[in-house]
C-alpha cells in the first residue's frame, strides 16, 4: 500500500474524533446485542418452571418459546429501513425503553396470555435493537480495517450471548423464581438508555422520497408467515397441515408482491440493486447457508448430548462451550485474517473447516468420547464464526451508507430463515433416517410400541421405561442405535451443505478493498465523552 494512501486512512481516522470514543460507542453497542443474544435462549432453561407456575395449554407453551424469535425476525427489515428514515439511535433507544418495559411485563406476568405479550415486545424491542447495532457500527468505523476489528468483537459478543443464556438462566433459576430471567435486563437497560444518549451518533440515510409503509407493513406479514411456517414444519408439522401451509403460501405472496413493488418505486423502501452486486448477494447465500447447515444440526447435537450419553443440562451446556469460546476466537481474529487472505478464501476456507469438523462427529457413537467432542467442537466453531464474519463483513462493506440499516436487517433476517428452514430440514433428515429403524420392528417388542418409539427418541425411552424388562432394554437400545445412524446420515447432509456454501463463496472478491473508501460520502456526528465534544466521523 502506498504512502499516500496510508496517509488517508490515517487521516479518516483522525477526523473521525477521539479514537477510543469510538470504541466506547463499541462497547455500547456490544451490551445492546448481549442483551438481545442472552434473551433468545435464557428462557429454555425457565420453560418447566413457567409451566409449572402458570399451567399453559400446548399451544400456549409454544408461542410463549417461539413468539420472541418469530416477532423479532419478522420486524427486522421494518425497523431497520425505518432507522435509516428517522435515524438509527433514535430506533436504538426506543427499542431500549421498550425492552426494558417489556421485561418488566414478563417477568410480573400471572397468566400464559400476558407472558405471550410480554414476549412479542421483547421481539419489536430486539427488532429494533439488532439492525441498529450494525448499521451504528458502519458509521462510526468508516475505515474498513477497523471495522473489521469491531465486526468481529460484535460477532464474539454474539457468540457469547447465545451460550451465557441457558447458564444465567439455570443459575437464576436456583436462587429466584422464573421471574428473574426476564428481571435482570431492566437495570442494564436503565444504564444503556443515558449512556447511549450521550455517547452514540445519531445518523439517517439519505431522506430522499416517502418512507414505504405498505411495502414495510407487506415486509413484516411476509416473514412472520414465512417463519411461522418454516418454525411449525421444524416442530415436525406435516407440510400438507393447513395451519403450516397456508402461513407459507401467503408469507411468500407477500414477499413476492414487496419485491415487485420495490422494483418499481423511485424511491424504494430496501434497494434491490445490491443483489446485483456480486459481494452483498453471496454474502447474504452463505449466511444462510451456513445457518441452514448448523442450526439445526446443534439442536440434534444437544439431543445426543443428554439422551444417548446421558449427560444433565448443566453438562450439556459445558460440553458445547468449547465451540463458543472457539467462535469467540475467530471473532477477535477475524479481522486479521480477513486482511491477510481476503473474503473469498477466508470465507470458504471456513465452510470446508466446518464441513471437516461435521465429518470428523460421524466418528461418534453410543459411548462418550470427549476428546472426539472437544476437537469437533473446537473446529465447528471456529469455521462457522470465521464464515460468518466474512460475510457479514463483506457484506455490510458493500451495501451504500444510506442503506446500511436495511442491509444490516437484510443480514439478520437471513440469519433467521437459515436458522428456521435449517432446524426444519435437519429434523425432517434426522426423523426420515430414525424412525425406520424402529418402524420396522424390535425383536421382542410389540409392534404398536416400536412404530410409536419412531416419533422420537425421548418418546421411544418414555415407552421403553413403560415396558420395563427385556423389551424396555430392547427398545432403549434400537432407538439409541437409530438416533445414532440419524445423526450420522445428518451430519453428512449437513457436510455436504457446507462445502456447497465453500463452492458459493468463490464468488466474493479475492482482497480486502480499503483503498478509497468513503472519500466522497457523507458526514455523522459522534459525541465526545461527556457529550462535551462533537467530532465528525466521514462515511
Amino acid at each position: 500500500m502506498s504512502g499516500t494512501t496510508t496517509a488517508a486512512a490515517a487521516l479518516r481516522r483522525r477526523t473521525a474524533g477521539a479514537g477510543a470514543n469510538r470504541w466506547v460507542v463499541l462497547v455500547v453497542l456490544c451490551v445492546s446485542l448481549l442483551l438481545v443474544a442472552v434473551d433468545a435462549t435464557v428462557l429454555h432453561v425457565a420453560v418447566p418452571a413457567v409451566t409449572e407456575d402458570l399451567r399453559p395449554g400446548a399451544i400456549e407453551l409454544l408461542w410463549i418459546v417461539d413468539v420472541y424469535p418469530l416477532v423479532c425476525a419478522s420486524l427486522l427489515i421494518l425497523f431497520g429501513t425505518l432507522g435509516d428514515r428517522v435515524g438509527r439511535r433514535r430506533i436504538l433507544l426506543l427499542g431500549y425503553a421498550l425492552f426494558g418495559v417489556a421485561s418488566a411485563l414478563a417477568a410480573l406476568a400471572d397468566n400464559a396470555q400476558v407472558l405471550i405479550a410480554a414476549r412479542a415486545l421483547l421481539g419489536v424491542g430486539g427488532a429494533m435493537i439488532m439492525p441498529a447495532t450494525l448499521s451504528i457500527l458502519r458509521q462510526v468505523f468508516p475505515d474498513r480495517r477497523e471495522r473489521a476489528l469491531a465486526i468481529g468483537v460484535w460477532s464474539a459478543v454474539a457468540a457469547v450471548g447465545a451460550a451465557v443464556g441457558p447458564l444465567l438462566g439455570g443459575f437464576l433459576l436456583e436462587h429466584f423464581w422464573w421471574g428473574s430471567v426476564f428481571l435482570v435486563n431492566i437495570p442494564l437497560m436503565l444504564v444503556s438508555l443515558p449512556v447511549g444518549r450521550l455517547l452514540l451518533p445519531e445518523s439517517k440515510g439519505d431522506g430522499r422520497g416517502p418512507w414505504d409503509v405498505v411495502g414495510a407493513l407487506m415486509a413484516a406479514a411476509g416473514l412472520f408467515g414465512v417463519v411461522l411456517g418454516v418454525k411449525r414444519l421444524g416442530g415436525g408439522e406435516p407440510v400438507s397441515s393447513l395451519f403450516t401451509l397456508l402461513p407459507l403460501v401467503l408469507g411468500a405472496a407477500l414477499l413476492a408482491g414487496f419485491v415487485r413493488r420495490q422494483r418499481r418505486r423511485t424511491y424504494p423502501l430496501v434497494d434491490l440493486r445490491m443483489f446485483g452486486r456480486p459481494a452483498f448477494s453471496t454474502s447474504v447465500g452463505c449466511i444462510v447457508l451456513a445457518m441452514l447447515a448448523l442450526v439445526g444440526l446443534e439442536l440434534i447435537a444437544a439431543q445426543y448430548l443428554q439422551l444417548v450419553l446421558g449427560l444433565s443440562p448443566l453438562q450439556t451446556g459445558l460440553r458445547l462451550l468449547p465451540l463458543t469460546f472457539a467462535a469467540m476466537a475467530a471473532g477477535l481474529a477475524g479481522a486479521r485474517l480477513l486482511r491477510r487472505f481476503g473474503p473469498r478464501l477466508m470465507v470458504s476456507a471456513g465452510f470446508c473447516l466446518t464441513a471437516f469438523a461435521v465429518a470428523l462427529l460421524t466418528a461418534m457413537g453410543r459411548d462418550d468420547n470427549s476428546a472426539l467432542l472437544l476437537t469437533g467442537f473446537v473446529l465447528l466453531g471456529f469455521g462457522l464464526e470465521t464464515t460468518l464474519f466474512g460475510a457479514y463483513e463483506s457484506m455490510l462493506s458493500e451495501a451504500p451508507q444510506e442503506q446500511s440499516g436495511g442491509a444490516a436487517a437484510i443480514g439478520e433476517t437471513s440469519y433467521q430463515l437459515g436458522a428456521g428452514i435449517g432446524i426444519a430440514l435437519l429434523g425432517s433428515v434426522m426423523n426420515a433416517a430414525y424412525a425406520p429403524g424402529l418402524t420396522g420392528g424390535v425383536p421382542g417388542v410389540p409392534a404398536s410400541a416400536s412404530s410409536a418409539a419412531g416419533h422420537s427418541l425421548g418418546e421411544a425411552y418414555e415407552i421403553a421405561g413403560q415396558l420395563g424388562g427385556p423389551a424396555g432394554v430392547a427398545l432403549r437400545r434400537a432407538a439409541g442405535d437409530a438416533f445414532v445412524h440419524g445423526l450420522h446420515v445428518t451430519l453428512v447432509v449437513s457436510a455436504g451443505l457446507l462445502l456447497l456454501g465453500a463452492v458459493m463463496a468463490l464468488r466474493l472478491p479475492r482482497a480486502m478493498q480499503c483503498e478509497g473508501e468513503g472519500e466522497d460520502e457523507g458526514a455523522v456526528a459522534v459525541p465526545g465523552p461527556r457529550d462535551a465534544v462533537e467530532s465528525r466521523v466521514s462515511v
